[in-house]
């Protein structure tokens, strides 16, 4: 049975000027359905434009990347952000709500970019909403909203639309340390559910919840190791 992910080779070049940077340089990494992965290093090592591949909002310069045994690589813009919004449920340090929103309709959002109808976006939102525990804040606005409650709106905005990875960068980076536990547990909750999930961070407590990681420098793979079970936050 074929890879979730498939990443072969992969380079990325940017110009700089009359340079040329190269963020990655021929990365292979292979993700199964249900994992849970870390991916850390330092700044500029290249785990943030790996992270954007993955996440189709990139495209590598050279080598290939499957997702779901399809090929990623030379896809329109218009094709990426329909992969996107189908297949991947995103989760950012700064939480990305509209404001002026209640938390049901920020969850809501990308069933009606994907033209859901109205009964059935409501209900997977309210779902959502449930499955991180904040169906009694469903009609309240950010503002109104602790970082951690934020963060679990943005949660369940990513997985309303059932994808297939749940990527995560630095999520607990703008919460305390308890809160950020927190969040972390309910993770931990939903990978139980069988969803893929990929966590960027340069922490490596953080990373210890994961059940894999892999840790870049200089735009290669320095190391891929298994979590051992003992060795895993609870």
């Amino acid at each position: 049975m074929a890879s979730l992910i498939e990443i072969r080779d992969v380079a990325k070049v940017y110009k700089v000027g009359q340079e040329e940077v190269r963020a990655l340089d021929g990365v292979s990494v292979s993700v199964e359905k249900s994992e849970y992965l870390a991916i850390m290093g330092p700044s500029g090592s290249g785990k943030s434009t790996l992270m954007n591949i993955v996440g189709c909002l990139d495209t590598p310069t050279s080598g290939s990347y499957l997702l779901e045994g399809q090929e990623i690589r030379d896809r329109s813009d218009d094709e990426l952000a329909a992969i996107r919004n189908r297949r991947i449920g995103f989760v950012f340090q700064t939480f990305n709500l509209l404001p002026r929103a209640d938390a049901l309709h920020n969850v809501e959002l990308p069933l009606i970019y994907a033209g859901i109808p109205a009964r059935e976006r409501r209900e997977r939102a309210v779902e959502s909403l449930r499955a991180v525990g904040l169906l009694d804040r469903m009609h309240h606005k950010p503002s109104q909203l602790s970082g951690g409650q934020r963060q679990r709106v943005a949660i369940a905005r990513a997985l309303v639309i059932g994808p297939s990875i749940i990527l995560a960068d630095e999520p607990t980076g703008n919460l305390d340390s308890r809160t950020g536990e927190e969040i972390l547990e309910a993770f931990g909750h939903i990978h139980g559910g069988g969803n893929t999930i990929i966590l960027v961070t340069h922490e490596d407590y953080i990373a210890r919840h994961a059940h894999r990681v892999i840790r870049i420098r200089d735009g290669r793979i320095e190391s891929d190791e298994r979590v051992p079970v003992g060795g895993r936050q609870a």
